[in-house]
């Protein structure tokens, strides 16, 4: 599972599929195709021919926040959703959190289902933390802030999925 913040305002929040028609998407999708976890590499509306091969992509917020600044709230009101989708992923291994937001939700959403974890592991580009029966593993957004900046660039953003693959598979 790929868990982002939530849709973008002119992304996924607009086409209907969350990281389809923005550059985050556009970064995460050529990833996800040089890797094996999609058929190719761009998405640009739900209906574009986007086929994803053992990756479910979702996020922490179900609604684009007023600037990509989700309040607690919020995330606590969409957090029970996403508990839902873990749970019904019954082969669900590796949760691969984009940004440090997405990781604080997952640690939230696998602490609702049994899978608390103490200390809290902190957030960090390919860090890994075992919970319960999985393994969350953090990466940089794929936003432009990161992207532009080299912050994160392609080599890295494979080394994750790559690493999910083999986390995956054990």
């Amino acid at each position: 599972m790929i868990l982002g913040l939530a849709p973008a305002a002119h992304g996924g929040n607009r086409t209907g599929r969350i990281f389809t028609g923005d550059r985050s998407g556009d970064f995460l999708f050529a990833s996800l195709h040089r890797t094996g976890f999609a058929n190719q590499p761009t998405s640009v509306s739900r209906d574009d021919g986007l086929r994803l091969h053992g990756v479910s992509i979702t996020a922490v917020n179900r609604c684009a926040p007023p600037a990509n600044k989700p309040t607690p709230e919020e995330r606590d009101r969409c957090l029970p959703y996403l508990e839902r989708e873990i749970a019904v992923l019954p082969t669900l291994r590796v949760i691969v959190a984009l940004g440090a937001f997405a990781w604080d939700g997952a640690l939230r959403a696998l602490a609702a289902l049994g899978h608390a974890v103490k200390p809290r592991p902190r957030f960090g580009h390919l860090r890994e933390a075992p919970v319960g029966s999985f393994v969350l593993l953090g990466c940089f957004h794929p936003s432009q802030q990161n992207t532009f900046t080299g912050k994160l660039t392609e080599a890295m953003l494979d080394a994750v999925f790559e690493r999910a693959r083999e986390l995956a598979i054990r």
